[in-house]
């Protein structure tokens, strides 16, 4: 198995931790980090928010010390202010590798035009990119981007000749469509595809990694250049470890007891509010996390009802010590996380699938926090 080649940057093992909202800050990335090497994408930002040097956005962006390589994805709607993004993060030094976010299936995004809505307009997708690599310097430029707004509607390929053609590094597939949402099955077909399609960069694959050996199907079966993981690491950071065994050639799976799992919680959340100087923030915004960590384990409902109400750290760690420290790792576990209902349409402006060529921007307010996909 070979580095994943990013322009300058080379990253080994082939595994990226892909950017999602409200969880992949400094404080989750680095338990990812711990566990084996990669590329650690921070939460998706605006770029108009970037630009406009919105103080929120600056905390997300925020990289410890030791963090290399930096990454950060963008989403933006209008090229002008993607490549002004992409300019202040390179003469700045904010990152080392710009990720551009054409995946989001979330309505309030695609209804405006963005997200995964927007590589239907194959000019207005190549502006943006053209003015992402030209701003860009040195850095690498990537794009993550799904299937297509429907079946009816793919752009994968198109939108894979497009990258190429404008110098971005690499492309990342999310295997399926924005009206699929996080639901069905992944099309790994399609990634296979867009490989045989795109020789000259790195294809990633995405969708449905919930194991390491998920992955080593996925690039057996597609011949992908590597993977990017999503859900499948919520609540198991350890996930990393197991990949870069895997990757390694090996064989050994962490299978942490419930006590290790305690432990990391812990870490989890102190490190969260270390990094938002907020006890109760750190702890309010924990709770999301415990039903992910604990997923399988025998965990009487009172316990679990405490623990996803803890109002500070200490009732925290109260609920941490009653857990049966010595209990195994459950079987059948892996499986998805996270959301996963698919959507009856996908809700877009009037007329936007009648020209596929049109190169009229869609409005400021496409651009939002809601998770890339």
């Amino acid at each position: 198995m070979e580095s994943l080649k990013l322009g300058s940057l080379e990253v080994w093992p082939p595994v990226v931790l892909a950017p999602m909202a409200g969880i992949t800050n400094a404080p989750f990335r680095t338990l990812c980090r711990e566990q084996g090497g990669g590329l650690f994408v921070c939460e998706m930002i605006t770029t108009r928010a970037l630009v406009e040097r919105n103080p929120k956005t600056f905390k997300m962006i925020r990289f410890e010390p030791e963090e290399s390589p930096r990454s950060i994805q963008l989403y933006g709607i209008d090229p002008v202010t993607v490549g002004r993004a992409v300019r202040m993060i390179a003469e700045e030094d904010l990152a080392d590798h710009v990720d551009l976010n054409f995946g989001c299936p979330v309505p309030k995004v695609t209804r405006k035009g963005g997200g995964s809505a927007l590589p239907y307009k194959r000019n207005l997708f190549r502006a943006i990119l053209r003015e992402a690599v030209g701003n860009a310097g040195t850095l690498p430029v990537t794009v993550k981007m799904r299937k297509g707004i429907d079946d009816d509607h793919l752009t994968y390929l198109d939108a894979g000749r497009i990258a190429v053609e404008e110098g971005v590094s690499a492309i990342a597939l999310h295997g399926r469509t924005a009206i699929q949402h996080y639901g069905g099955t992944a099309d790994w077909e399609a990634i296979a595809r867009l490989k045989e399609s795109v020789t000259e960069i790195p294809v990633l694959g995405n969708g449905d990694i919930w194991s390491a050996a998920d992955a080593r199907r996925m690039m057996d079966e597609t011949g992908c250049d590597g993977v990017v993981v999503g859900r499948g690491c919520l609540g198991r950071p350890w996930l990393f470890a197991d990949l870069a065994a895997m990757c390694e050639g090996g064989g050994e799976l962490r299978r942490p007891l419930l006590g290790e799992v305690a432990a990391t919680m812990d870490r989890h959340v102190t490190l969260m509010a270390e990094c938002f100087e907020s006890e109760r923030h750190a702890v309010v915004d924990f709770r999301k996390h415990v039903g992910w960590y604990l997923k399988g384990f025998t965990v009487g409902s009172e316990l679990r009802r405490r623990l996803t109400a803890s109002e500070s750290l200490s009732g925290l760690r109260e609920g941490f010590a009653e857990l049966d420290a010595a209990q195994p790792w459950p079987d059948g576990v892996d499986t998805p996380r996270g959301k996963t209902n698919p959507r009856d349409r996908v809700q877009l402006p009037a007329g936007w699938l009648d020209d596929p060529y049109d190169l009229a921007v869609p409005s400021a307010d496409a651009e939002t926090d809601a998770s890339g996909g």
